[in-house]
């Protein structure tokens, strides 16, 4: 079964509400449509009801539509909003007029415990989805960096966990310190256990292993992999690693003797956004892997990104990956 097909299963077990802020977005709409049908999660689209239903083409039969515009809940979240932000400036009038954007009162449906999750970015950038999510919800106790991971399947089965990996961090941070890369870490341990359902075993990334070269860039890794050691002592964990001594055990075994991660790792920990970005792209697109995200971890609450060139059959799988996060 593809992982795709197990996160789906995982989230009819425990029907979750998600939140979808671009409600009058066609492909959200008929998106909402498929999620319904298959119980996939309890849905609210945000936006004008007649705009919503013309988006959808089709009954939103069981489906609620909320318009933040005339929501009698819009005193409630300003009221919170306000509370929230007022240290860092906001003001009751401001925080009147934000909760009526359908991003914010998404989100604030999701701080209020009215909505276990969100998804957006179908129209959105990753910045205007990620701000209200991050000014509002906030991180996880005990985790100061929210990053985000790719759920990787290979049709190749030799290297992960039956082809399956974590990949992280492949869009938020563009140049995590030692203590953000460790934190990244132990959101994407936290991600395999959550999502893949994989018991994690975490490769800190490097173009050196073990002490192989010497860099500033390579000593960044050595102390984010001290950093999460310490915080995880639990954690199957273990760098700097190349990616060969991480995937391959033959390798693994001469360059890092005695690891219990190396040449058997699941998730990958890049140094570097731009490694992160780079690294998934290569592996779906010259792989063929499947490549599900990017998915935030670290966050307080489940909020998710969608790509602007998304199909609805990825906005289907997002709500079922944000589902199952909800659960956890």
């Amino acid at each position: 079964m593809a992982i795709i097909d197990k996160i789906k299963a995982k989230a009819k077990s425990d029907v979750k509400h998600i939140v979808l802020p671009e409600g009058e977005e066609s492909r959200n709409a008929q998106a909402a449509i498929i999620i319904a049908r298959e119980g996939l999660a309890k849905l609210t689209l945000l936006g004008d009801p007649e705009k919503v239903r013309a988006a959808a083409g089709d009954p939103l039969e069981g489906i609620e539509i909320i318009d933040p515009a005339k929501s009698e809940k819009c005193a409630e979240y300003a009221s919170t909003l306000y509370e929230l932000r007022k240290a860092k400036g906001m003001t009751e009038e401001k925080a009147a007029e934000l909760v009526r954007d359908p991003m914010y009162y998404g989100v604030m449906m999701v701080k209020c415990g009215d909505a276990d999750g969100l998804v957006s970015g179908a129209i959105h950038s990753t910045g205007d989805m990620l701000r209200p999510a991050l000014q509002i919800i906030k991180s996880k106790p005990g985790i100061k960096t929210v990053s985000s991971c790719f759920l990787m399947e290979c049709p190749n089965k030799d290297y992960g966990e039956n082809g399956v990996l974590i990949f992280a961090d492949c869009a938020v941070n563009p140049e995590p310190d030692a203590e953000a890369l460790a934190n990244i870490a132990l959101g994407a341990a936290d991600s395999a256990r959550s999502l893949a359902g994989i018991e994690p075993k975490v490769a800190m990334l490097s173009f050196s292993t073990k002490g192989s070269a010497k860099h500033d860039m390579v000593t960044k890794v050595q102390e984010a992999t001290r950093i999460a050691k310490e915080m995880a002592p639990e954690l199957a964990l273990d760098g700097e690693l190349q990616l060969d001594a991480a995937l391959v055990e033959s390798v693994g075994q001469l360059k890092a003797p005695g690891s219990t991660v190396a040449g058997h790792a699941n998730t990958l920990v890049f140094p570097d956004l731009g490694a992160g970005n780079i690294g998934y792209k290569l592996v779906q697109r010259l792989a063929g892997a499947e490549a599900y995200g990017p998915i935030l971890q670290g966050i307080a609450k489940p909020c998710n990104d969608l790509s602007r060139g998304c199909s609805v059959e990825d906005i289907v799988a997002t709500v079922a990956i944000t589902a199952a996060q909800a659960q956890g």
